[in-house]
């Protein structure tokens, strides 16, 4: 007689994911998105943090090129005011942001993984990563 040790036991959660953005590092897990900084990331104001998957409501992003550093932000309820204004203002609110992650031109393999896997996550929590 075979046993099948697998009820009951929570299913395999997925490998962590890790990538390195400008000054900051992300560890994407199935249900949030973790973000550490290194000291200078912290200079303007932005903070380690913790992002629920199911808590952003949307995912906005802006490719890098070889003039501008380019970012993923994962929005919550807390980014809704930004989310309306287009100005040099609101792109430095985004830059500030503690749910902002930049990467350079030469990054933009990471950025192209990172948004993909995250918008992936956001997806798969139930939620909407185009707002």
């Amino acid at each position: 007689m075979a046993y099948d040790f697998s009820k009951g036991a929570p299913a395999p959660q997925p490998e962590a994911q890790v990538f390195k953005g400008y000054v900051a590092t992300v560890t994407l897990y199935a249900d949030r998105a973790e973000i550490k900084r290194k000291l200078m990331g912290k200079v303007t104001g932005a903070k380690d943090s913790v992002i629920p998957l199911g808590d952003v409501i949307k995912v906005q992003s802006k490719e890098p090129t070889r003039l501008v550093n380019g970012y993923v932000q994962l929005a919550t309820e807390q980014d809704r005011g930004q989310l309306r204004i287009a100005t040099a203002e609101a792109q430095k609110a985004i830059a500030n942001n503690s749910r902002t992650v930049l990467f350079t031109w030469n990054q933009r393999e990471t950025y192209a993984a990172y948004l993909a896997a995250v918008t992936a996550g956001v997806q798969a929590q139930g939620g909407n990563p185009f707002g």
